[in-house]
């Protein structure tokens, strides 16, 4: 069986979304404000309510983390004999991960989210973007990372696959990393609850499916000893009063995540049908965003964002366009108007 291998050549910046700000010069300051459709960022947030002064004035107390750590486990099923990590955000163990083993060679499949790979790469490894998860198990790397679902087509992986490779990789002396950023959304397809297993790393974001993702919270689920390592290397403090606060309120909320669930799942639903019936074809994606192709995805991205619309546009692909959700029915009408125009 060949195996396609494609060295990736890391940029010197990696391209996001959700900074329309940073559009500006080319289209300007639209009169209406921008709706920004970067992200897949849940656009109703989770109603933290008012934080307590408090918070801001004192360090945060361990009780208060122990207490996150708790709301996490058991909202993300995670087992008992893993160990979690709180950090503020997800970047910081998509960079720190890297670092606790020595430098040796990852497969990444790929395209996939862009900070994976430079992340490896500082921490000394070589890295090796592969097509599919057939090419990823037959790669002789002893490191591999998955997005699961991925960003931005929404692949998905069979847990059960994902798991055996995880102790595949442990038995050459490494690891798989699952970043699992947008399961929260269809949590029966998360490997999360596996993860006492050797050789796995789970990473998850509170900021996407939860809208906040100015609170700057992410998890590491795995192992204990790899766990106690990364607590280490983040040291004391890591997670800010406010962000404890607001991940614990929001995690214990079941009411509000099933429900949330499935506004979602209508949101993209409608989102869809509006973009095929604009002559886009529907690749994949979540329920937190959407990825689409036409061969005139150029001009739509100009088009929209002249209408102060910024989606995501990738430069690896010309065809491809991503979509976030609108936020509320002034936003799905602006969008709508702009692409009829």
């Amino acid at each position: 069986m060949d195996i396609e291998q494609i060295k990736i050549v890391i940029p010197k910046s990696v391209q996001h979304g959700g900074d329309p700000k940073a559009v500006e010069a080319h289209f300007g300051v639209p009169k209406d404000g921008w709706v920004d459709l970067s992200t897949g960022i849940n656009p109703t947030p989770y109603p933290v309510g008012d934080i307590p002064s408090e918070l801001m004035a004192r360090l945060p107390l361990t009780s208060e983390l122990d207490g996150l750590l708790a709301a996490a486990r058991k909202a993300y099923n995670v087992p008992d004999d893993a160990a979690i990590v709180a950090s503020p955000g997800t970047q910081a163990l998509i960079q720190m991960v890297p670092t606790l083993f020595k430098p040796s060679t990852v497969s990444i499949m790929g395209p996939t989210y862009g900070e994976h790979a430079p992340a490896w790469v500082h921490a000394g490894h070589k890295v090796e973007q592969v097509p599919s998860i057939c090419a990823q198990a037959a790669n002789p790397a002893p490191f591999s990372v998955s997005v699961h679902p991925n960003n931005p087509n929404g692949r998905l992986q069979a847990v059960d696959g994902l798991v055996a490779m995880a102790g595949e990789l442990h038995d050459r002396g490494g690891a798989l990393v699952v970043d699992e950023a947008f399961v929260d959304v269809k949590p029966e397809l998360s490997v999360t609850p596996h993860t006492g297993c050797d050789g796995l790393i789970v990473l998850r974001s509170f900021g996407k499916f939860f809208g906040l993702a100015g609170v700057r919270l992410g998890f590491a689920i795995t192992t204990p000893d790899l766990a106690e390592k990364l607590a280490v290397k983040i040291g004391p403090w890591a997670v800010s009063g406010p962000a404890l606060y607001a991940g614990t309120k929001a995690l214990n909320d079941e009411t509000w995540i099933e429900q949330t669930r499935r506004d979602l799942k209508v949101s993209m639903e409608r989102l869809v049908a509006l973009l095929t019936d604009a002559g886009m074809r529907f690749v994949g994606g979540t329920d937190l965003f959407t990825l689409v192709e036409t061969e005139h995805a150029q001009d739509i991205y100009e088009n929209l964002g002249r209408a102060g619309i910024l989606v995501r546009p990738f430069d690896y692909n010309s065809n491809w366009l991503r979509f976030g959700l609108p936020g509320n029915e002034d936003d799905w009408a602006r969008l709508e108007t702009a692409l009829s125009a």
